[in-house]
């Protein structure tokens, strides 16, 4: 695998909340305190470039996302409700505001905004086999270049992550998957 530059990046750490690293939440990532070690890293040596998301329960319920709240009606709280603030730890990763969005996916005019088009992003966060997958495919189709730190996300399960990983790995060279020490070597 040839090695990406990842100096004049920016890292995007993909909803990093409660409802996704409480064990008590239906969402809950077993594997959430092992990734967040990787993105202390990485944001570490990212510095400023660093942007954090989190996903919010705004999207229209006259939509399709009426039935996804019917569905997990847990999660269907106002954005106030403390299962949507971030984790202790990553409140400081990034002298950003948060962007906040009703959507799996992140990527889109608000990340292009501040990251440039055709930027080099690397990924970490919750949960693979969502959120981080939608945000790694639509940052691909905008002609960024996007390296997944598969070590720094978490799945839902082991599986679920090795099948994102597999789906995002079909997508060279926009987008490839890196460890942590990789990004950083």
């Amino acid at each position: 695998m040839a090695r990406v530059n990842h100096a004049d990046g920016w890292l995007v750490v993909i909803d990093p909340q409660n409802i996704f690293a409480s064990p008590d939440s239906a969402w809950g990532s077993p594997f959430f305190d092992e990734a967040m070690h990787g993105i202390r890293r990485l944001a570490d040596r990212f510095g400023e470039r660093v942007l954090v998301t989190r996903w919010m329960p705004t999207a229209d319920r006259s939509t399709s996302w009426g039935e996804y709240f019917a569905a997990w009606p847990f999660a269907d709280q106002p954005p106030t409700d403390a299962l949507f603030d971030l984790v202790p730890d990553a409140t400081a990763l990034s002298p950003h505001p948060t962007l906040d969005l009703p959507t799996f996916g992140k990527w889109g005019g608000e990340i292009e905004a501040i990251v440039g088009r055709g930027a080099h992003v690397v990924l970490a966060g919750v949960s693979t086999d969502c959120c981080v997958l939608s945000t790694a495919l639509a940052g691909a189709d905008a002609g960024a270049r996007i390296t997944v730190a598969t070590d720094a996300c978490a799945g839902s399960s082991a599986e679920n992550h090795a099948a994102a990983l597999h789906v995002m790995g079909l997508y060279p060279p926009q987008i490839t998957l890196q460890t942590t020490d990789e990004i950083l070597g």
